[in-house]
């Protein structure tokens, strides 16, 4: 038995602290103690409860705390408290018998700062301090006690459940189609989990930074978490930022909804922005962070073309932030907090550009997925990323010490969207685990996490072997990571088919065939369905057949940020439309169905084979239920089998995980490239395959050429 605590913001540092130590000396005690949360809203303010602990044992306890000597009227706090939350939670019919809460709501006034206060009760009113609070603990009951009274009680306390649903209350007629299926998953995740929650609600006074594997839910909860703030501070200028624009409708909406729940109205968009990272003269929704960051403080402004021509191509976007950081003479500060999402996706300088705008103490929460880097670049650690004092000390790090403290580093290991199945395809794909193996490198690897502790960190379980570089191991994910209800709706072979084709013709058929009956038949709504090309740059070219061919057959269908604006994703509800989208648009959104089209390119010998590994696997772990990898030709069939390696393997990971030397090489050999670096290959090899045709025909001689290259030529070939 434990209490888990849970730390919100919070304006009384003292008191708390020492609220939280006694409460964790009380190991017969279960529960989850809040403190700055659940937030109280009246029509003249909104106010935090001080703390507030859930307990099997107890029912709640409201805390008043009190900092310094001066209790104040706390007994109108404690009737304030009291009145408001149990109106709120009398809202939810299953907390209610007749009239009656089922849940004893106690209160109780905690001023450790205040000596000789001894234990007493007067009118239900109790002011304790250290010394008298265990007695006062003790008095508290829960007679007729429910397990299952206290665990709606937390979940009725913890309920995203308006937000996490689809926008529009789904109909459907027969609970065995996929669309049955489907809603049945939706009422089954509505809720968040506890790890969840507490990144929402936990708050930090710096950096924050909250990891976590496709699906965990970290877009839901950055957008709760600036709803959280705002809510508890309005007066606060918060900032929401992201690298797929499509976004920010999901983010207005998460946000919104979970405004109204909390305070009963929209919020002040004033305060609380919704802001694109790179951003353009213009105002409003033109607005970003860089383009920001350089008008308060008076510096060059880059758009795309004109970085391209500044700082060259594949850079454009870190050298402008890195140029903007480097003209800045005295830091202009904008924001009380912002937030980050997809930071994968964006470079250290953009990061510090963020820092910098910041009004101490430099509220920055950024969330990312390592495996979800569709450039191939990791990010570095926060002291890396933020760099040095004059002293030479961090400016930023993480002190993993800090005991029941707001966490500074969340891990989000749960996946709510992906079924155990489809996370371990997208990963075994996008890592090249049962790739066969190539004689330069001797693995099938094109990528590694660096340190093997974070297989576990996002999930993964250790069956047999041993997690050391250069040991063989065995990875499995529980239960716990990936519940079982995401893969029971439905029989392997149906959450997952990889199909081959012969020509993009006879794929742009069978698709086209299967939407048609994804809808007439299986109740699916035209937004359930998503069709994702892994390239950008060909992606208005590659579904255009596809496309034609529904609107031949009356099935209407838009191309993300080509038919609609940037920012927009789905059409809304009102307009029936199949989304077809590349791979970046793709990023952050989720759909019942998702078609992969022209998946062999990922079994290319380009030099990017990490990039184009990421692509899939993000583009497979954009499914909240079934996928279907299409593509074309032998590259295709080779991806086939490495699917059919990890089936026989019921799912699981074995590979030899490899050494410091052995990643070094994958990053050389599978790095991501810039487009001169891939015309400069790509004229590099036409010359060297009319060299070596001009020796198999005897046009040139080895003789011919100088001797001192050819023997380099030779070296090089042996030694790689």
């Amino acid at each position: 038995m434990s209490i888990d605590i849970v730390r919100g913001s919070s304006q009384k540092p003292v008191s708390g602290d020492k609220l939280a130590e006694l409460i964790s000396n009380e190991t017969h005690l279960s529960g989850q103690l809040f403190f700055g949360y659940p937030i109280i809203v009246t029509s003249e303010r909104s106010h935090s409860i001080d703390a507030l602990l859930v307990s099997a044992d107890k029912g709640i306890i409201i805390f008043d705390l009190i900092e310094g000597t001066d209790p104040g009227d706390y007994t109108s706090r404690q009737d304030d408290s009291a009145n408001k939350l149990e109106a709120r939670l009398k809202t939810h019919s299953g907390l209610v018998r007749r009239r009656a809460l089922r849940i004893p709501i106690h209160t109780i006034s905690f001023a450790p700062g205040i000596n000789n206060l001894n234990f007493q009760i007067e009118d239900d009113y109790q002011l304790v301090n250290s010394s008298s609070f265990i007695r006062a603990l003790e008095s508290f009951t829960w007679g007729d006690r429910e397990d299952e009274i206290y665990k709606s009680t937390l979940s009725v306390l913890e309920n995203i459940s308006t937000i996490r649903h689809a926008p529009m209350k789904r109909k459907v007629d027969r609970v065995d189609s996929r669309g049955g299926k489907l809603k049945n998953l939706e009422d089954s995740i509505a809720t968040l989990d506890n790890m969840q929650g507490k990144a929402v609600i936990e708050t930090v006074e710096g950096v924050q930074r909250i990891r976590g594997l496709a699906g965990s839910g970290k877009t839901i909860v950055l957008a709760l978490k600036a709803a959280y703030l705002h809510t508890l501070h309005p007066e606060w200028h918060i900032g929401i930022t992201f690298n797929t624009r499509s976004l920010k409708g999901q983010f207005r909406r998460l946000i919104n909804t979970f405004s109204i729940a909390q305070a009963g109205q929209e919020p002040d968009w004033e305060n609380l922005r919704i802001i694109h990272a790179w951003g353009a003269p213009g105002g409003g929704d033109r607005d970003g962070i860089y383009h920001e960051f350089c008008r308060a403080h008076d510096i060059a402004y880059f758009d795309f073309m004109s970085a391209k021509r500044r700082f060259g191509s594949g850079r454009e976007f870190a050298a402008s932030c890195e140029y903007a950081l480097g003209q800045m003479q005295e830091s202009k500060q904008l924001y009380d907090a912002i937030l980050v999402d997809e930071a994968q996706d964006f470079s250290p300088p953009f990061l510090r550009l963020c820092y910098e705008l910041l009004h101490p103490p430099k509220r920055l929460v950024y969330a990312y997925d390592e495996l979800q880097s569709l450039s191939g670049e990791s990010l570095p650690s926060p002291e890396k990323i933020f760099g040095e004092k004059p002293d030479g000390a961090p400016v930023v790090q993480f002190d993993i010490t800090s005991g029941d403290g707001p966490r500074p580093d969340i891990i989000l290991e749960r996946c709510y969207r992906n079924s155990r199945p489809v996370l371990a395809t997208a990963h075994a794909l996008g890592f090249g685990i049962y790739r066969e193996p190539s004689q330069k490198s001797g693995t099938g690897l094109v990528q590694m996490f660096d340190q093997p502790h974070l297989w576990e960190e996002i999930g993964y379980r250790t069956k047999n072997g041993e997690l050391q570089e250069g040991f063989p191991v065995e990875f499995y994910r529980p239960e716990a990571t990936s519940p079982r209800f995401l893969e029971d709706h439905s029989d392997i072979e149906d959450l997952i088919q990889f199909v081959p084709f012969d020509s993009e013709e006879e794929q742009a058929d069978w698709l086209t065939e299967a939407i048609k009956k994804n809808i007439e038949e299986d109740e699916l709504r035209h937004n359930d369905i998503i069709v994702i090309n892994p390239n950008p740059l060909t992606t208005r070219k590659k579904v255009g057949p596809i496309r034609s061919r529904l609107l031949n057959i009356g099935i209407p269908c838009h191309i993300a940020g080509v038919d609609t604006s940037p920012d927009t994703f789905y059409l809304d509800s009102s307009r029936d439309s199949v989304t077809f989208t590349g791979i970046y648009r793709a990023k952050g959104n989720e759909a019942g169905m998702v078609y992969v089209i022209n998946a062999q390119d990922c079994h290319s010998k380009a030099g990017n084979l990490a990039g184009l590994r990421n692509r899939l696997f993000t583009a497979i772990t954009r499914s909240k239920a079934w996928v279907r990898v299409l593509g074309v030709g032998s590259g295709m069939e080779e991806v086939i089998r490495e699917y059919e390696k990890l089936k026989e393997q019921d799912f699981e990971l074995r590979f030899i995980y490899p050494t410091q030397e052995q990643r070094e090489l994958l990053r050389i050999v599978h790095r991501d490239m810039t487009q001169a670096e891939h015309n400069r290959l790509k004229t590099r090899q036409k010359s060297l395959d009319e060299l070596v045709k001009d020796i198999e025909s005897g046009t040139v001689h080895i003789e011919d050429l100088d001797e001192g290259s050819v023997a380099r030529l030779r070296k090089l070939l042996e030694t790689r």
